[in-house]
Formats: structure tokens, C-alpha cells, sequence
């Protein structure tokens, strides 16, 4: 893979609306460059709003999203989504290497290979959707995000339908290639935030504000068997409950 360019993310004064409700109002954010940032908050928040209004797939009322570099976004940054997307008539292959194939780029189908089999998709390979498991799907999923290899990546609960094996394993995996990159996870897991987030923060309130971050020390992905880990994790539960009890 690639070596990334950095550059932060900056989310200044935004508006947004869903469903006629006010989500964010004058709402200022900043993703920084190489680093992991997680989101989590109670169900309808907002996590995935922000996301797609930073990838550009929702319509911002008011504010403003730039890259600190002065460039676009468009065309460096990948998206996975909480649903696996993938299209029911190619194989999981085929799948891994679509966005080349849309882009009409030649597919580097060594490196499809390596991730599939990275992913623990190897028997898969040749499989449609259909006949795949919903943690196989979100395996194939994951493994065509890390084949676009950029250096923005924007992740709704990549590892939710995973057993906590898999999980661990694909976190791991992940943590590793997206190394220096910088990436906004969302996740209902305080854990999972904890393990691979240089930076967490809590949605809360309606509408939405961003908590102050809790840093985590050391590099991810981190040994989930740290004391100081676990003594995060209640600090973030702590804070999780308060925004549930706020969303009412």
C-alpha cells in the first residue's frame, strides 16, 4: 500500500437537517491527519450524518468541510458503509477490485488476493454474495475498502456482524494497513474505540455536540487486556450514559 499524504479534515460552522429535525447547528469539528478518530453516541445521534456530510453524500445546510492541504476531498478518501454494498452477481473477488474496475484502472488482482486471504476469505473467492455469511459479507466489505488505498478512510461499524475472534483479528488487520492514515470510525463499541482510536469522541445532546476527546496512549492497536485500557473504558461508559440519559 501506498505511504499517505496527511492533512487534516476540518468541519467549520455545519448545519445539518434529517427527516426535518436539526441534527447540528454551527457545529465545528476537525479530523486529524494520520490519525484514527472514533464517534461514538446513542442510536440517531448523528454518527453516520456527520459521516456522510464529511464524504460528501448528505447536504450540508450551512458550514463548511476543506482539507487543510487546500485540495478536495473527491477522489481520496474510501467509504465503507454499515451496509456491505457488495453486488450480488460477481464474486467476492470481482467485488474487492470494483472500485478499479468502475475507475476503469487495471485491478491488481495479487494484492485482491492478498487481502482475501488477510480477511479469511480465501474458500470465498470465488463466491457470490448470496451464498456468503453476513460477517463474510462484511469481510469482503472491509477488504475492498483497504484495496482503494487512500488516504482518507470512513468506517460505520466495519465490524459489527463479526464474532469477537474475527473482530479482533480484522481490527488488528486493520490497525495495521491504515497505519498513517486517517480515519473516522464509528462504532457503538467503547472497546473497540479504545483499542484502535488515537483520539474518541462522544456525540451527545440535540443538537448534536462533539465531546472533548479522550487520547488513549500508545500506538493501536492496543492489548485489550491493559489495565489502564479497561480503566478508560469506564470513563467512556460514564459518558456514554449521560448522553443516552440527555437523548432521552
Amino acid at each position: 500500500m501506498t505511504s499517505p499524504t496527511r492533512f487534516d479534515i476540518e468541519v467549520t460552522g455545519a448545519s445539518l437537517r434529517y427527516g426535518g429535525a436539526l441534527l447540528f447547528h454551527d457545529l465545528d469539528f476537525v479530523l486529524s491527519g494520520g490519525a484514527w478518530t472514533c464517534l461514538l453516541g446513542p442510536s440517531g445521534v448523528g454518527k453516520s450524518s456527520l459521516l456522510r456530510l464529511i464524504a460528501g453524500l448528505a447536504p450540508i445546510g450551512g458550514g463548511t468541510v476543506a482539507c487543510s492541504d487546500g485540495r478536495p476531498l473527491a477522489g481520496r478518501l474510501a467509504w465503507m458503509s454499515q451496509q456491505d454494498s457488495l453486488l450480488p452477481w460477481l464474486p467476492v473477488q470481482d467485488n474487492v477490485t470494483l472500485g478499479a474496475r468502475l475507475r476503469g484502472e487495471p485491478a491488481d488482482r495479487e494484492q485482491a488476493r492478498q487481502l482475501i486471504a488477510r480477511t479469511g476469505l480465501t474458500r470465498q473467492t470465488s463466491q457470490l454474495p448470496a451464498t456468503l455469511s453476513g460477517g463474510q459479507r462484511q469481510r469482503a466489505a472491509l477488504a475492498r475498502t483497504l484495496m482503494e488505498d487512500r488516504p482518507v478512510v470512513l468506517m460505520d461499524e466495519p465490524f459489527s456482524a463479526l464474532d469477537a475472534i474475527t473482530r479482533a483479528r480484522l481490527q488488528t488487520l486493520a490497525a495495521t494497513l491504515l497505519a498513517g492514515r486517517t480515519v473516522l470510525l464509528v462504532t457503538h463499541d467503547p472497546l473497540e474505540a479504545l483499542r484502535l482510536g488515537h483520539r474518541i469522541h462522544v456525540m451527545a445532546g440535540q443538537p448534536v455536540r462533539i465531546e472533548p476527546a479522550i487520547e488513549p496512549q500508545g500506538q493501536p492497536p492496543r492489548d485489550l487486556h491493559d489495565g489502564a485500557l479497561l480503566a478508560l473504558q469506564g470513563d467512556l461508559l460514564a459518558r456514554l450514559a449521560d448522553a443516552q440519559d440527555a437523548a432521552g
